[in-house]
């Protein structure tokens, strides 16, 4: 997981999404936009994921969920929820981007083909309402090579049971 900023506010005020996704089909599993990157973001972001996650079978024990070494993501609210809560397991990024690639081609590749949509939002409100439109396409209709040329919920369905 990573955190990128947007401008609304006319500028003024930063917002984060957090995505939560599954490096091998792609699909983001859950997200979260808030106007501060905190645990309870975070948390929100991993309660659609495990959601999910649970939807599709996958037991939760099975799960590694690997993101940076943002302060986020190392507090006891998300360290204790999801290894003494929910017994995933959890890794963290040792050398910054480098230990992540999907992630950030996935923050690279969403900021730069939704960016006009993100800078016509002036509210929180709307930069929210275009990320629920942005990520249903990225999830239902944008193709990607690394699986097929499907999208991230076409490559899912047919992997049943989910791995």
């Amino acid at each position: 997981m990573w955190t990128f900023q947007a401008d609304v506010d006319n500028g003024r005020a930063k917002a984060q999404l957090i995505p939560i996704i599954d490096h091998a089909s792609k699909l983001v599993l859950g997200w979260a936009v808030g106007d501060r990157a905190v645990t309870s973001l975070a948390l929100e972001a991993w309660g659609q994921a495990k959601q999910a996650l649970r939807s599709h079978g996958v037991h939760l024990q099975r799960v590694i969920v690997h993101h940076d070494q943002d302060p986020v993501f190392t507090g006891y609210g998300w360290t204790a929820r999801l290894l003494l809560k929910d017994l995933v397991r959890v890794s963290y990024a040792l050398h910054g981007a480098r230990d992540n690639p999907e992630m950030e081609g996935f923050n690279s590749r969403f900021k730069t083909e939704s960016r006009s949509l993100f800078l016509d939002a002036q509210t929180l409100d709307q930069l929210r309402a275009v990320v629920v439109e942005r990520m249903a396409y990225y999830n239902r209709e944008r193709r990607h090579s690394s699986i097929g040329y499907r999208a991230p919920a076409t490559f899912v369905a047919t992997l049943r049971p989910w791995p």
